[in-house]
């Protein structure tokens, strides 16, 4: 039981930091779908990080990953609204937006894990046991 409350705390934070970052881009005079891409970027870099740092390090316990992974990661990184918002470029006919936000959203989410893991194993790689 305890499990599912570390979960939906970190849950809760990441929701919440997704929100301030669609509120803090809204002024922002673009028409493509950035909140939810950087939001997946960032999401992306700290998972990344995060596996990274774990295999370096024995800092992160189960709970810490639960917490931070499942629940605080997986409140920020949104594949539902990315689809949803994606799906909308298309039915306004804005085909090359919706492609676009498919190939942004894939190649630099990939890019933030492989960039993620990357940093964790240069700062904690005198840690390796």
């Amino acid at each position: 039981m305890i499990e599912f409350l570390v979960v939906g705390a970190g849950g809760f934070i990441g929701c919440c930091l997704r929100f301030l970052i669609t509120k803090l881009m809204m002024p922002l005079p673009v028409q493509m779908p950035l909140a939810t891409l950087f939001s997946n970027i960032i999401a992306g870099f700290l998972v990344g990080f995060l596996a990274g740092m774990e295999k370096q390090t024995s800092f992160i316990t189960p709970r810490a990953k639960l917490f931070l992974t499942t629940g605080m990661l997986g409140g920020l990184s949104t594949f539902s609204t990315f689809s949803m918002e994606t799906i909308n470029l298309f039915l306004a006919s804005d085909y090359a937006r919706a492609f676009g936000n498919i190939v942004f959203n894939l190649i630099f989410s990939f890019l933030g894990v492989i960039l993620g893991m990357s940093v964790s194993k240069l700062l904690f790689k005198s840690s390796a046991a």
